[in-house]
């Protein structure tokens, strides 16, 4: 006889077959991790033999075979009609009495004397959640379902899910037999999100597959709204072995619009049980998770992956009457764990052009075509192979269409909605969230959408060349020396760790303040004498965040833990801030601060700044910063560099500065190393060495002052060459000093990678690493390993 309906808490990970994907995956959870923390709310599930019996009971089988062998799931229209006729055929079917019987009494067991106990209705399918296919989104789930009836009409839409035209044709794509594909539903009790927050989270980066994070998205209300792309919602990255030393983990928050969320409705039925609100503006300017719950949610990611031995994809609940947080599922996930690390697939511009509209990007691809802006399913025959597709947001009933596009542009969602699922897993380039890209964007623009530069996605006016590399870094030679990468922007972090590499010669602060902070320090220093309108501007940016100066240290702090963290254990060698007066002024409230300089490549920079009175306070808010991700987080192997040091006296005062700021020199393993960037630096190399762990040549500027040249000036530009004599017998001098007396000696600037031949020269004389821009590491290390490879 058939078994109809089984506990939770008696499946585990082999019954895929028995009851689809996602219920056996919970089961193994609420069986095997329940000790581990891991907190799974209880129900059942209907098994695959009750689906198929039902159908053989109502005669469907052979009906809908016939039906579906002989449709071409190309021709949208056909696929549409017989997947409305196929569903209404399951719809219009009674069940077969024993299974009734069966999920009544499941239920009112579940409800332990409730008659209306609220319950979501979820859809597994057999063939779903396998590694090597998402099926994210290819059946119904309905949430909030109160009492027997609508229960068993919510178990009935979600036998009919299996025949949704996407779910068709997505088996299709992957090469799944219609036949041997079964449905079972899973009853489970309600987590009431509705009154606190849900969302999505990946145990990796899904955008550069960087394993040793948890990314987790977060909105208030219901999970649907994250899962279907319809919020933006918050983001945060978790570090996990920092999580997994007890120290604070939380390396990157970005605060979404989460402008509605999704609540219960009055009704119990299915399609009435949930109603979609606006969220107030005070809740939408702070994030829905606290940095405890983000880690505790890491937490269980990190012991889900390690029970599962793969990385997951994780939809989890935060429920507002308990304060508890619990896991509604758990898939194996698709994409990037099954793409060969050993390849590097390169997307680069080759040119650059207006941009027009911006969002997060999906997938690190490039996409060039012609705007079709669809406003609904029905105007999908619009999009032809090779444009690029508009709307407010997609859903997995657009799979068909989404293959075709170039790129994918959306209003709405965030990175782990369906829409960015299935366009990541069909490698097709897609832009979420980017708010008003159906109005800025017009039908029949050429425009070229770019996902390779970093976590902001742009679209470009105009079709423009790209680039795309591949290379294999499986044997990459050996060299005598090491080299590293010059990284400013946090985005990149985990992408470029996945390029050979060993470390970080150069992170600039600037990247960071310009691009997560935007003010100047002062103006958040005295937030409270500033005009209103600036104050206003500073709001914004601080939304989420205590007060305007915690704002700044705690922004600096995520750019440089996400650096620390995408390296560790590598050496990332932090710049200090390097600002000219004129970069300084372009801040928000600059202009009140900073001094109108005839020439400020050659004015209050670097040392100086950090030295005097006038700038003391801001200095000690990146000091703030460093020694709270090196002493709290731990990432020890953050080190600092002084950049712009003009005096043997200047270089003694920034020391003692920084050990009165709790950043000593040799505590807790610190180095400090000097940018040598003046000819002083190398000319006094042995008296400035006396204060510092090291050189990085920073031979910009060594080039310009030594042979006395604006490089800002187009005039001159053409005798910029950092091979000049000159200036080689000053390299050479700072190499000498450092290697006589057992320091650091690295060069960061931009030669290296413009003239292989200089990186070589360098090698010769005996530097320890040259220090490259990620775009040229691959290209400049094999050219040195035909030169010199072992």
């Amino acid at each position: 006889m058939a078994e109809y309906v089984v506990w939770f808490q008696d499946l585990g990970k082999d019954d895929v077959e028995h009851v689809g994907g996602k219920n056996a995956s919970l089961g193994e959870m609420i069986s095997n991790l329940s000790a581990a923390g891991v907190s799974v709310p209880g129900g059942f599930a209907t098994t695959a033999e009750a689906f198929r019996e039902f159908l053989e009971h109502n005669n469907l089988t052979q009906r809908i075979n016939d039906a579906l062998s002989a449709l071409d799931v190309e021709d949208v229209v056909a696929l549409a009609k017989t997947g409305q006729e196929i569903r209404q055929w399951v719809i219009d079917a009674p069940f077969q009495p024993a299974l009734e019987a069966a999920i009544r009494e499941a239920y009112e067991q579940i409800g332990e004397g409730n008659a209306e106990l609220p319950v979501a209705v979820r859809s597994s399918a057999t063939a779903e959640d396998l590694p090597d296919a998402s099926f994210a989104g290819q059946q119904e789930t309905f949430l909030n379902i109160r009492g027997i009836d609508s229960v068993m009409v919510a178990v009935k839409e979600v036998f009919a899910s299996l025949f949704n035209d996407r779910a068709i044709s997505y088996r299709v794509h992957q090469g799944f037999d219609h036949k041997l594909v079964a449905l079972s539903a899973g009853i489970q009790r309600m987590v009431r999100s509705e009154t606190g927050a849900a969302g999505v989270m990946f145990s990796m980066d899904t955008e550069s597959g960087f394993k040793d994070v948890v990314f987790i998205t977060a909105s208030y209300g219901l999970g649907e709204m994250v899962v279907q792309g319809a919020v933006n919602p918050d983001e945060f990255y978790v570090h996990k072995n920092t999580l997994l030393n007890n120290k604070p983990a939380v390396l990157r928050r970005n605060l979404g619009s989460k402008m509605q969320k999704m609540i219960y409705g009055a009704e119990a039925s299915a399609g009435k049980s949930v109603q979609i609100v606006d969220v107030d503006r005070e809740e939408r300017m702070g994030f829905c998770l606290t940095d405890e719950q983000v880690e505790n949610l890491a937490q269980q990611a990190i012991e889900i992956e390690k029970h599962y031995g793969m990385p997951m994809d994780i939809e989890w609940a935060l429920d507002g009457d308990d304060g508890k947080l619990y896991i509604v599922q758990a898939r194996p996930e698709t994409v990037k764990s099954r793409s060969d690390a050993n390849v590097m697939e390169r997307y680069l511009l080759k040119q650059t052009g207006k941009v027009l509209v911006e969002g997060r990007s999906i997938g690190q691809r490039i996409g060039a075509g012609t705007v079709r802006v669809v406003h609904s399913i029905k105007e999908m025959e619009k999009v032809q192979p090779g444009d690029v597709l508009v709307t407010d947001m997609t859903d997995p009933d657009w799979e068909p269409v989404m293959k075709r596009a170039a790129a994918i542009v959306t209003n709405r969602g965030g990175r782990t909605c369906h829409a960015a699922i299935i366009a990541r897993e069909l490698g097709v380039p897609a832009i979420v969230g980017c708010g008003d890209a159906t109005e800025v964007l017009k039908d029949g623009m050429d425009v070229t959408a770019s996902c390779a530069e970093g976590d902001t996605g742009k679209i470009y006016e105009g079709q423009l060349d790209f680039d795309i590399q591949r290379n294999s870094i499986e044997s990459m030679p050996k060299l005598p020396f090491k080299i590293m990468m010059n990284v400013g922007n946090p985005d990149r972090a985990f992408d470029f760790a996945g390029l050979p590499n060993q470390g970080v010669g150069l992170a600039r602060l600037e990247f960071i303040i310009n691009r997560m902070i935007g003010v100047h320090p002062k103006a958040l220093l005295n937030y409270e004498t500033m005009p209103a309108d600036i104050r206003q501007n500073i709001d914004k940016r601080i939304a989420g965040y205590g007060d305007p100066v915690d704002f700044y240290v705690e922004k600096l702090v995520e750019g440089v833990s996400t650096l620390a963290a995408a390296f560790y254990p590598e050496k990332v060698i932090v710049r200090l801030s390097d600002f000219k007066s004129n970069e300084y002024a372009n801040l928000i409230g600059g202009k009140h601060y900073e001094p109108e300089e005839e020439n400020p490549m050659l004015g209050f920079r670097g040392a100086s700044r950090y030295i005097s009175e006038n700038f003391r306070d801001c200095f000690e808010l990146e000091c703030r910063a460093m020694k709270k991700v090196r002493d709290v987080m731990g990432f020890t192997n953050v080190e600092l560099m002084v950049p712009f040091v003009r005096t043997v006296g200047e270089a003694e005062q920034v020391i003692d500065l920084l050990g009165k700021n709790g950043l000593k020199r040799g505590e807790n393993d610190l180095r400090v190393i000097m940018m040598c960037e003046l000819p002083t630096n190398a000319l006094l190399a042995d008296e400035f060495l006396q204060n510092f762990d090291g050189f990085s040549i920073g031979s910009n500027d060594l080039t310009q002052l030594t042979l006395g040249l604006d490089r800002d000036s187009g005039i001159v530009s053409h005798l910029f060459d950092e091979r000049d004599p000159a200036v080689k017998k000053l390299l050479k001098m700072a190499i000498d000093a450092c290697n006589a007396q057992g320091k650091y000696i690295g060069i960061c600037g931009q030669g290296p990678s413009d003239h292989p031949d200089l990186a070589q020269w360098l090698m010769e004389q005996g530097i320890s690493s040259v220090s490259l821009n990620p775009d040229s590491v691959l290209d400049t290390w094999f050219y040195l390993a035909g030169e010199h490879g072992e």
